[in-house]
């Protein structure tokens, strides 16, 4: 018998002639170079637009689209043209679940571009700690696409997944009671991070903590006191707390009083509001603004006067500088004019 007439060709081609192999190879080379084209002429097209806006949306879906290597298409073209030929059913599955595996895969890629393109925008903004943030975040939703993706896939293939993700949502449950603490210091960084009500290199005041931000962590804060302690605060009680940030103050709001002796003269107890305005109006123009100055009080050892102003700055030492100026200037005037400043007595009246 003939080599040739032995072998089972209908067994070979899985009941295919050679004329439906032809047209699925034909089928699959046209499908190639057709999206060869569509990906070329999409990308000219994507480039050319690049060039001519401003924003960087249009560069990111540049990026989607060269996320299409000749592999997929390679796979999708042969996908369907094994559509024109007959297989078994279990070779038909092999088949539905590879294509499906590199569709979900494709998808998840073009996802993930998105997400860095999202996170990153956001955080060129941002500062050093921020950006960690953001990057965090960014991985933590990248992973969630891909745990996603590979449900999704194995549900399809027709295994069910029932079992499997009521398992992981008691085991999450169970993860999520055992660190407690844990997530929800690290759910208040990213509050702190996003929220901003202060940031590394900012003088804050928590409580009786007073100190500047050296390092926003995932669990702490740590601030450095003006003693030179280092003081370590959960991001749970920051979030919690009342926080006064005192780097976002634009201008400081300064209160003093000064008393004159009772034995000073009427007249130049007038006088004395006019001399404050006249010092005040001797600083160089911006450097501090009087807001008012009254005789307030008839103490008990004091005619006294308050004074209100603003210095346009939140350094203390700038504000100290002013006050040490004015204080000066004021003791200079009163020593001129004969004034004396009061200080406690008792004076004790006999009658005869």
């Amino acid at each position: 018998m003939n080599i040739l007439q032995s072998i089972n060709f209908d067994y070979l081609f899985f009941n295919n002639t050679i004329g439906d192999y032809s047209i699925a190879l034909g089928v699959f080379v046209g499908l190639v170079v057709v999206f060869s084209f569509i990906q070329w002429g999409i990308l000219r097209r994507l480039e050319t637009f690049a060039k001519k806006t401003k924003t960087d949306i249009d560069d990111t879906l540049v990026e989607v689209v060269r996320s299409l290597k000749p592999a997929f298409y390679y796979i999708l073209a042969l996908y369907f043209a094994l559509q024109y030929l007959s297989f078994t059913l279990i070779i038909d599955r092999v088949i539905d679940g590879v294509i499906l595996v590199v569709i979900a895969y494709q998808i998840v890629i073009a996802l993930n571009i998105l997400v860095d393109y999202t996170f990153q925008k956001k955080a060129k903004r941002e500062g050093k700690e921020a950006k960690k943030a953001y990057r965090f975040l960014s991985n933590f939703i990248k992973w969630g696409i891909w745990i996603v993706a590979a449900l999704s896939v194995i549900s399809n293939l027709g295994i069910n997944i029932t079992s499997l993700v009521a398992g992981l949502g008691i085991g999450g449950i169970a993860v999520a009671l055992a660190l407690q603490n844990i997530l929800s210091d690290l759910f208040s960084s990213f509050a702190i991070y996003f929220d901003k009500p202060f940031e590394v290199g900012d003088f804050i005041t928590v409580g009786a903590n007073s100190g500047t931000v050296e390092k926003i962590g995932i669990k702490t804060t740590r601030l450095r006191a003006l003693q030179g302690e280092e003081i370590v605060i959960s991001n749970q009680e920051l979030t919690s707390a009342r926080i006064q940030n005192l780097k976002k103050m634009k201008e400081r709001r300064a209160t003093f009083t000064f008393g004159v002796v009772y034995e000073t003269s009427l007249e130049k107890v007038k006088t004395i509001p006019n001399t404050v305005t006249e010092i005040f109006d001797g600083f160089k123009k911006g450097k501090v603004r009087l807001d008012r100055v009254y005789f307030t009080t008839l103490a008990d050892s004091a005619l006294t006067f308050e004074v209100v102003y603003y210095v346009p700055t939140r350094e203390y030492a700038d504000y100290l500088d002013i006050q040490q100026e004015l204080n000066l200037k004021l003791m200079e005037h009163f020593k001129k004019e004969g004034i004396e400043f009061a200080y406690p007595t008792q004076t004790v009246y006999l009658a005869k």
